[in-house]
């Protein structure tokens, strides 16, 4: 895919990554560490870990056509460097993410306590719990830090610091 409506596919799919991965991240990592967040979201958290999966490759194989048709610098070298770093972070938050949603459901809450538990038990919940805080972090640290590249990349020599006057005035 390298074109939609006559724009790179990178440009406009990039927003699904920006948008999804930090989603997904946050609600591993509520799912993870609430049990009643977690069978609350039920299958909803590995699908939209799933779609956050699949929008990865898309975007950086649209983002690799869109590099042989930019002039090549080192900010975009840079940011194609680091997007192609973001795939393991987001396999993490897939794993993570059905992991937790099978080892929470069909539990339920015990009368009176608001929490609930996993059925395996709290050594379980904490080993879910830290590496699904430590991956939901990595993979919003690297999703910022690509953006900012990418940011740089196609706006280091777009823009004027100072206002101009639109034309006709």
């Amino acid at each position: 895919m390298s074109l939609i409506n006559g724009l790179p596919a990178h440009v406009l799919l990039v927003h699904v990554v920006v948008v999804l991965v930090p989603l997904t991240a946050v609600a591993l990592a509520l799912a993870a560490l609430w049990p009643r967040a977690a069978r609350r979201l039920g299958p909803l958290l590995p699908l939209l870990a799933l779609v956050a999966l699949v929008s990865v490759p898309l975007t950086t194989e649209a983002g690799d056509w869109l590099e042989h048709h930019v002039e090549r610098n080192a900010l975009v070298h840079r940011h194609t460097e680091l997007g192609d770093g973001l795939l393991p972070w987001v396999l993490g938050l897939f794993v993570l993410a059905a992991a937790v949603w099978w080892a929470a459901r069909g539990t339920q809450a015990e009368p009176g306590k608001d929490g609930g538990s996993f059925r395996f038990g709290m050594p379980v919940r904490v080993v879910l719990g830290l590496l699904s805080l430590v991956v939901a972090v990595g993979a919003v640290v690297d999703v910022y830090r690509i953006g900012d590249s990418g940011a740089k990349a196609a706006w280091h020599d777009g823009f004027s610091t100072s206002a101009t006057q639109p034309k006709g005035e």
